[in-house]
């Protein structure tokens, strides 16, 4: 083999198998060469980390081959849909760096998608259903065990006719009637035994309002308005493979005896992201915000990619996940740990190094003149070459961590303790000589000596010492907030936890997840000290608090009380916990 066909071949399977796919039609010229996928989001809420997998998906293929994505709203279900849902959408996925080619709305085809029930009555392939769900629910069998014949199944054409046009006028409640597509009540598949299309609903719609009270099911409107659009390949996840075959036949019916050939819509499904410690259920994020658990979507500690971006998530960090966890055919639960690691590594690169001390206790340099200030050069980002550099004001009195101080230290411990040398970072190296307590033995002062002539830069300050600390300026800083957020849930399969919670003791959804929860999801620290150069830092700033970990500035903050949230710590704590 050449080494041209080698690099061919190593290219060829480093692709996912939707991408294989995708070259194969390009290939074979299927669609006329065309590639088009849409994103389909139902409004129904914000989107989590798990809709990340699919918008890389959706709109990842349609511009590495040069085609389009569309954005389309599901929006067929208006006792769940809300405007606030569609803009947050929009936001989300541009937050994600894709933009879509159109905008559509399942409800721009609702008179498309009537008029195609109304055919499929006239041609015999649908009909009203008067029994209740639970009715209905009985007659469909077992995967072993074929279904019953409902009792309207073969009613007259023009009865269903007039009941259909009833559903959609307000005449019949809802619950009441159904329209069924006629397929095959002895089908091995499920799907295909009479499923419902139609269903009466007399919320008003965000869009559309009182026009209509008759809506589509997902089924049945989501192929047609891929077909409608002109969708190539419709990408989705695991849980619609059983629902492919009634995909294609609706497809089949709604082309009206068309010659489709291969310009066609055709379904592919890829796994779903499973993540451990994170319950995406969009119903179970509803009952978190509703009952007051977290506060609202955006909350850092909610898996929703506002939440995400409210705790300091880089849009590239999420891309750097979902390229590492792949796509396949089979679902696997992720480790959390992985999602944080790709968040680490891309803010290593990315983040701003400042100083910031979050449990302090004041250092007195005795030696060092009072009234005297330096200014310290710090690197942005020691990752980058080109990085720029900030001052950091060095004094007699400065903040340091509390845990950094011991005063009967074991042999091992390398930070501050009387005799022993420490460098302050930028700055000098200093011996610490005894500390002050309160009248109940707790530190209230350090103190230590500077050696002059160990400025960063001079030639002594090469001098070898085994620990290194951070520090601010006691009259050169600025107080802060801190936030310290964990993982939400102290399971680590939530979903499954609650399941079992709520089998054992009978009780609600929100009773499960309040045993379930974290208690230590979130920590506030308000008496933390950050340099001045954070004075102009704004949300979304990427920033790493030295020897602590990630952080960005909240929505909240404000220059006259500056909020802190941790985006992650600097290595995972929680395998190690975990172990244990």
């Amino acid at each position: 083999m050449t080494e041209m066909n080698t690099t061919e071949s190593s290219e060829k399977k480093s692709l996912n198998f939707i991408e294989q796919i995708v070259e194969k039609d390009l290939k074979e010229g299927k669609n006329g060469g065309r590639i088009q996928t849409r994103f389909p989001p139902e409004p129904n809420g914000y989107l989590h980390i798990g809709h990340a997998k699919a918008i890389c998906m959706d709109f990842g293929i349609a511009k590495k081959y040069g085609g389009v994505c569309n954005l389309r709203f599901d929006d067929t279900n208006p006792t769940k849909e809300d405007v606030e849902y569609v803009e947050s959408i929009k936001e989300d996925i541009q937050w994600l760096g894709f933009q879509w080619g159109n905008e559509y709305y399942a409800s721009d085809y609702f008179q498309q998608l009537w008029d195609f029930a109304i055919r499929l009555i006239k041609e015999g392939k649908a009909y009203v259903d008067e029994q209740t769900s639970e009715e209905i629910a009985a007659q469909k069998g077992t995967p072993t065990q074929p279904g019953t014949e409902s009792p309207y199944r073969n009613r007259p054409v023009e009865e269903s006719l007039e009941l259909f046009q009833k559903m959609n006028a307000g005449e019949i409640e809802e619950g009441k009637m159904v329209l069924r597509a006629k397929i095959d009540m002895a089908s091995p598949n499920m799907h295909f035994r009479d499923p419902i299309i139609y269903r009466v609903v007399k919320t008003p719609h965000h869009r559309t309002g009182d026009t209509w009270k008759a809506y589509p099911m997902y089924d049945f409107a989501h192929g047609q308005s891929d077909y409608f659009e002109g969708v190539t390949h419709s990408l989705c996840t695991l849980e619609f493979v059983p629902h492919r075959p009634l995909y294609d036949l609706f497809v089949d019916w709604v082309k009206e005896g068309k010659d489709l050939d291969d310009n066609r819509p055709h379904q592919y499904e890829f796994n779903k992201l499973n993540l451990s410690y994170i319950l995406l259920s969009k119903r179970n994020l509803l009952i978190l915000v509703k009952e007051g658990l977290v506060n609202g979507w955006d909350d850092p500690r909610m898996p929703t990619l506002c939440g995400f971006r409210r705790r300091g998530y880089s849009p590239e960090s999420i891309h750097k996940f979902v390229d590492k966890i792949g796509y396949t055919t089979y679902d696997a639960l992720n480790d959390f740990a992985l999602l944080e690691s790709a968040v680490r590594e891309d803010l290593n690169a990315r983040s701003t190094r400042v100083s910031a001390v979050l449990n302090p206790v004041k250092l007195i340099l005795t030696n060092y003149p009072e009234g005297q200030v330096e200014e310290m050069e710090a690197i942005n980002n020691p990752e980058d070459p080109n990085s720029p550099t900030h001052t950091i004001e060095f004094s007699r009195e400065l903040w340091i961590e509390r845990e950094d101080f011991m005063e009967n230290a074991p042999k091992k411990y390398f930070r501050m303790t009387p005799g022993q040398e420490v460098r302050l970072k930028n700055a000098y190296i200093v011996k610490c000589t005894g500390c002050k307590k309160d009248e109940n033995g707790n530190v209230t002062e350090v103190y230590a000596e500077y050696d002059p002539h160990t400025k960063s830069g001079m030639p002594e300050a090469n001098r070898k010492v085994k620990g290194t600390l951070h520090w601010v300026s006691c009259n050169h800083c600025l107080k802060a907030e801190v936030r310290l957020y964990d993982r939400l849930w102290k399971v680590e399969n939530p979903r499954d936890a609650m399941a079992a919670i709520r089998e054992e003791k009978n009780c609600s959804a929100l009773e499960a997840m309040k045993e379930m929860i974290n208690p230590d999801s979130l920590k506030v620290l308000d008496e933390c000290y950050v340099e001045k150069y954070l004075a102009g830092a704004k949300p979304l700033d990427y920033l790493q608090f030295q020897r602590i970990g990630y952080f960005t500035v909240d929505k909240d903050s404000t220059a006259g009380h500056l909020i802190f949230n941790r985006t992650v710590s600097l290595k995972d704590t929680w395998s190690k916990i975990s172990q244990k």
